[in-house]
């Protein structure tokens, strides 16, 4: 039937035009058995219709059937045009037509009832369509987003119309939007269909010698599912519809814009998403996991949260593990986030793999949260995390909240420092939840001991250095009240100690001391073990009656050079440290002590090595040239120990600094050493990338490198000489290890479980 124009006063009925009541009013006053057509009429719709709805994967019309299934085709806001009618002649017989106004399905439906039997008619709201998901091959939108879209309507309508057109397209399907393409509605199109779907526009011909004001134009969305950005594609130049100079333009311009935006998106892969775009498909279906998937995103924000959050989603690399958990949630204060395991993707896998999740979302404290209690983030998270879980359950369907701790179930702050060199710095007093975890072994066993911890705020995960705290002896608690009382009115801080005793802000006291005659870090246990690779050197030492010297490299509380200091009294120890607020602390609060035979200078450590070289070669140690002229060794034996912690963590290496492991600084090291000596390296890192890396600089610049690693920990300790041990087999080791414990003067538990561990790696 031919359509004609409405008239005016039959358009100036509609008013609104997303008002149900206007366009029952407008079909009533129109009439049956006539077509009305906004726009774009079938003549020169048809070529371009068939073409689309022939191109859609697994389709075939009523007279091709053995190609496979006709396509199924949906066309929301059908009103009373034609289209439909002359779809269904042309072979596409599995059509369904909606629309809101009961008046007009009701006509169409007994205009098509015999002539066209298979055709389905339903009254819905194409806002909240009545269909399964995936329910259709095509959507065929002819002016209706453009109706919900007046701009007095805003887009929210249009909003809700299109999230469900996007529900109810099969994979593979296509959204054909015919439309004028005006600003505010290609914006809303490009936005909501910009990930997951290819996008093309083509200009719809416009009657021979019709001088319309406005051009009308075909945007066709494949639903693509993959997480490529594909840009926006055009079938014109600007010359095709250089009728409406100003039309053209602007949806010319629309199109370069957002192919700009499209373009940041393929080719940064450091883009931070918003929760939104994750579940418009800017990294695929993430109702689906994905294996080895991350992105970064904000979560939360105005009106949606009270805070937002900065967090990284990853889905576990083999989905085939037994997972534990469905989705987690893993919390990283704000003092942690800058270190490798958290900050770097390596890390960030580590800890998926630990958590056993299928999909991880790991959220990052700031500034922002710090009054916030953790019950309170949690309870805010909750409904965003919700959103990002997969469909498919691999675990536990809750969500746990993990987070970034040490273990520690009673904390006492009994001091804190500001240094210019290193931050903050805390001294505190714990006891832990597992008394096995992060301690020796040694301590196991005892639910109740308190230890001692120095921590740096910039790398709070690490325990800079960890002591055993034990009752002093009554009659030194007694001593001790009396100093105390002299010096009560000499300080007044709370949390100042002096000797061993804490001092709380009430004047109390806990006749706490530290005990030094034990290690509590086993990394620390360890290298003493370690030294059992040079013990037949250290017994020669012995024997001739002469010192060995040692070069410690980093402070901390103190303890390691003063368990060396009482456990080896041949050893001449000299330790650099280049803060000396920290040298303080280890005073006041670790009980450490300088003697003629303990040492510390305060400087940088790498200079140090450098100018001990230089001095050594102007000038011989006096003690050395009376040793050779006392016919003795005369070598002194040397030993270097790096035990210091890096200011930067973003690199993935905690300790030492990246200078120590510099080819020129390890050529200083075995220069040092001469032909003889050990150089001991406490190395940190999550990243065995990083590992390898020290490895292979020690390797090309010493003859011999060895290696403990200890499994409680992250450390790794490596011994490195630039002469060959005499150790050819497991039995010798053994052997110097009782060699070396007979010449420690306080027993070291475990010594021969940790040399048994050490292996040789050159």
């Amino acid at each position: 039937m031919k359509s004609r124009q409405a008239p005016m006063d039959l358009l100036e009925t509609l008013g609104d035009f997303t008002s149900k009541e206007n366009w029952d009013k407008f079909f009533s006053l129109r009439g049956a058995g006539d077509s009305f057509e906004w726009y774009a009429e079938w003549p020169f719709l048809r070529d371009m219709l068939l073409s689309q709805l022939s191109s859609v994967p697994s389709v075939a019309t009523s007279s091709d059937a053995a190609v496979g299934p006709p396509p199924q085709i949906l066309v929301p806001g059908c009103g009373n045009s034609s289209v439909s009618e002359h779809l269904y002649d042309a072979g596409f017989r599995q059509i369904t037509n909606i629309d809101f106004s009961k008046i007009v399905v009701s006509d169409m439906l007994r205009r098509n009832v015999r002539m066209r039997p298979e055709m389905r008619w339903r009254v819905m709201d194409m806002t909240d369509m009545q269909f399964a998901d995936e329910s259709f091959d095509v959507v065929l939108d002819k002016g209706g987003l453009d109706a919900l879209m007046e701009p007095e309507a805003g887009s929210e309508l249009g909003n809700k119309y299109l999230t469900e057109v996007k529900r109810i397209v099969k994979s593979r399907g296509k959204y054909l939007c015919i439309t004028l393409a005006e600003s505010h509605v290609l914006g809303l199109l490009f936005n909501l269909f910009r990930f997951g779907w290819k996008t093309t526009i083509h200009v719809v011909p416009n009657k021979p010698g019709n001088r319309t004001t406005f051009q009308t134009f075909m945007v066709v969305f494949l639903k693509d599912q993959s997480a490529t950005v594909n840009l926006v594609g055009s079938s014109f130049d600007q010359s095709i519809v250089a009728c409406n100079t100003k039309q053209a333009q602007a949806l010319l311009d629309g199109i370069k814009i957002e192919n700009q935006i499209r373009e940041e998106y393929s080719s940064s892969t450091n883009l931070i998403f918003s929760l939104r775009d994750l579940n418009l498909g800017a990294h695929g279906n993430l109702r689906e996991l994905q294996a080895g998937r991350r992105c970064q995103l904000i979560l939360g924000g105005e009106g949606e949260s009270l805070y937002s959050y900065k967090a990284v989603l990853l889905d576990a690399q083999q989905t085939v593990s037994p997972f534990s958990y469905n989705c987690g949630v893993f919390i990283v204060p704000k003092t942690r986030a800058r270190e490798w395991l958290f900050s770097s993707e390596d890390g960030q896998w580590q800890i998926v793999e630990s958590s056993k999740a299928a999909r991880l979302i790991m959220v990052f404290l700031n500034a922002s949260h710090s009054h916030a209690t953790m019950e309170a983030i949690q309870k805010d998270l909750s409904p965003l995390v919700k959103s990002l879980a997969p469909a498919k359950d691999y675990g536990h369907y809750q969500i746990p909240f993990m987070m970034a701790n040490d273990g520690v179930k009673q904390r006492k702050i009994v001091y804190q420092a500001a240094s210019k060199t290193t931050g903050p710095i805390i001294v505190e007093d714990v006891m832990y939840d597992n008394i096995a975890e992060g301690i020796n072994s040694n301590h196991i066993g005892s639910e109740n001991k308190r230890f001692r911890r120095l921590v740096f705020e910039r790398s709070s995960g690490l325990v800079q250095s960890e002591a055993l705290l034990i009752l002093k002896p009554r009659s030194n608690s007694i001593e001790a009240d009396k100093r105390q009382t002299s010096l009560s009115s000499k300080s007044k801080k709370g949390g100042r100690k002096r000797n061993g005793t804490s001092i709380s802000s009430d004047g109390s006291k806990d006749n706490m001391e530290i005990d030094h005659s034990s290690l509590a870090s086993s990394y620390h246990s360890g290298i003493v073990s370690g030294l059992s690779l040079v013990a037949c050197a250290l017994q020669n030492a012995v024997s001739f009656q002469e010192r060995v010297r040692v070069i410690v490299v980093g402070l901390g509380a103190g303890l390691f050079p003063t368990f060396l200091h009482i456990c080896l009294p041949f050893l001449d120890i000299e330790v650099v440290e280049l803060d000396p607020v920290v040298l303080e602390l280890a005073k006041d609060y670790f009980d450490f002590k300088e003697d003629v035979r303990l040492k510390v200078h305060i400087g940088d450590g790498i200079k140090f090595i450098q100018n001990a070289n230089v001095k050594e070669d102007l000038s011989m140690n006096s003690e050395i040239k009376c040793s050779i002229a006392n016919g003795k060794n005369g070598d002194m034996m040397k030993i270097v120990i790096v035990d210091a912690d890096s200011s930067d963590l973003s690199f993935g290496l905690a300790c030492p600094p990246a200078g120590f492991v510099e080819e020129a600084f390890l050529s200083s090291v075995k220069d040092f050493l001469s032909l003889g000596g050990l150089f001991v390296i406490n190395l940190v890192s999550r990243s065995s990338t990083i590992k390898q890396m020290v490895i292979s600089r020690l390797k090309a610049v010493f003859n011999n490198l060895f290696s403990l690693e200890l499994e409680e920990d992250v450390n790794e300790v490596l011994f490195a000489s630039p002469m060959d041990l005499c150790l050819q087999d497991d039995d010798d080791l053994t052997n110097t290890v009782d060699l070396l414990q007979n010449l420690l003067k306080v027993p070291l538990p475990g010594i021969h479980a940790q040399a048994k561990k050490i292996r040789r790696l050159k």
